[in-house]
């Protein structure tokens, strides 16, 4: 082989042997895996096995696990499977667990028993990099996505679901039926086997329906009138697209603005984002450490309760109000063409007459105050306004605080702008990195434990492209 770059001989031995430490460079971000578990407290956080039983078969540290799990998801290895065959054969995870190399049941087993201490970790590393400075002055973008379970839609059921499979397997056995009627007056001319292949083909569709029928009954009778069988936790998943619905679960990030590390996540099985407001504004607040924190979020997240419940906490919202008035639908005014005069408490209408208070109502809990006038019957423009007998407008108790929050809006044209730019960037890049087939584990406990270690790989990544690999690995320990 002249003229080419030659290797050395396989049976060649050597005088002093090379040491593990050479094969992994200096600029390795394995180095910060290492340097990052070993500055933790693992009793503390809470991991098993953090203090050695003092009887029974040595078992490995949770240091060593921890460290080949987050090697594995930074690299794109989640499976259990694939990081035991990585640990006999990549010279880094060698290097990281010092030839150690676990089975793929403990590898598993750890995921599953260490869930609280794994996300626990997962803030761990989220209040390093508020130390670093690498959060903003106080300003975090909020959103939902949704993320595949192992469960396909096949295995989930619903009320709507079962009523569409009924029909179709009705239509199913209607056509057989037919073509076997059609086979019986065709006896002779028809291929051997035909007709048995059609009996079989209705036997199936009848067994299938007969499922179906058990499933309606146990759809009724659960909880949320849903029922998955592969996860019992995974649910049916809204999109915008017709048919595009998915079973999985709704993942929620708070993502800082200035760097876009998640400074807060939590995964929930419910298929929309409204009540999810004030409690993802609480925890990025704690993880920041800002008191008073903006808040940016879509149309999705708004909800009157959910708006005051947030600025009671000291957070400040920018969230669109939803363009959802049936009157505007119609070709009528909505609500918003109606100017509300705080100083004598009445609406302007778009003729200029003053709709006036009347009464108070409770709906859901809310508190809600009844505007209108009596001189709607001669109004030139009423065909355009309502058509009742006069047109009344309804306004919350708290709705100054969302009168507030749309000044602000206003003001700031260029909130959801930003907002889009921060927070729908590392979803991308989550779901690029979990490929097609999203959550391995099953059930909400399990899957939040994948999504921490996912979360917590994607902020060190991040961590290492903002400041580099030897000022992190420096910048830990302290």
């Amino acid at each position: 082989m002249k003229r080419y770059v030659e290797g050395l001989d396989r049976r060649q031995t050597f005088l002093l042997p090379e040491s593990l430490d050479d094969y992994v460079d200096e600029n390795n971000p394995a180095r910060v895996i290492d340097v990052f578990i070993e500055e933790l407290d693992l009793t503390a956080l809470g991991f098993g096995r953090a203090v050695p039983a003092e009887t029974g078969r040595p078992g490995y540290h949770p240091a060593v696990l921890l460290k080949l799990y987050l090697y594995g998801y930074l690299n794109r290895i989640p499976s259990s499977r694939r990081l035991e065959r990585e640990a006999q054969r990549n010279l880094e995870v060698v290097w990281l667990t010092g030839r150690l190399a676990p089975d793929f049941k403990t590898i598993a087993d750890f995921r599953r028993d260490n869930g609280p201490a794994i996300r626990a970790t997962c803030r761990q590393f989220v209040v390093i990099c508020r130390k670093l400075d690498l959060f903003s002055d106080a300003l975090v973008a909020i959103d939902g996505s949704r993320f595949k379970a192992v469960n396909t839609r096949d295995k989930n059921y619903t009320p709507g679901a079962i009523q569409r499979r009924i029909e179709q397997v009705d239509a199913a056995i209607a056509r057989y039926l037919a073509a076997l009627d059609t086979a019986d007056r065709q006896e002779k001319d028809l291929p051997s086997g035909k007709a048995e292949h059609l009996k079989e083909k209705l036997a199936r569709l009848k067994e299938q329906m007969r499922h179906l029928r058990e499933m309606e009954v146990a759809v009724k009778a659960a909880p949320d009138q849903q029922i998955s069988l592969t996860d019992p936790d995974a649910r049916a998943m809204a999109t915008s697209g017709k048919g595009t619905g998915l079973v999985g679960y709704n993942v929620q990030t708070a993502v800082d603005v200035k760097h876009h590390l998640i400074v807060a996540h939590e995964v929930t099985n419910v298929g929309h984002d409204r009540g999810q407001l004030a409690n993802m504004a609480h925890q990025a607040q704690e993880a920041t450490g800002h008191a008073c924190l903006t808040v940016l979020a879509d149309r999705g997240y708004y909800s009157g309760t959910e708006v005051l419940a947030c600025e009671r906490e000291g957070s400040v919202p920018y969230v669109p109000k939803p363009l959802t008035s049936g009157a505007k639908a119609d070709g009528r005014f909505g609500k918003q063409d109606f100017v509300y005069v705080p100083r004598k408490d009445i609406y302007r209408c778009p003729a200029g007459e003053s709709l006036t208070w009347h009464f108070n109502s409770v709906e859901g809990g809310k508190v809600l105050r009844n505007y209108w006038t009596t001189r709607c019957q001669g109004c030139p423009i009423k065909a355009r306004c309502t058509p009742i007998k006069e047109r009344r407008i309804r306004r919350w108790e708290h709705e100054d605080v969302l009168d507030a929050m749309q000044k602000r809006l206003d003001l700031v044209p260029q909130a959801m702008t930003l907002r889009r730019q921060t927070v729908e960037h590392p979803f991308g890049t989550l779901k690029a990195w979990m490929g097609a087939t999203h959550f391995l584990t099953r059930t909400l406990k399990r899957v939040s434990t994948e999504m921490s270690l996912h979360v917590l790989a994607y902020n060190i990544k991040r961590a290492i492209a903002i400041m580099g690999i030897r000022p992190l690995m420096a910048a830990i320990p302290s």
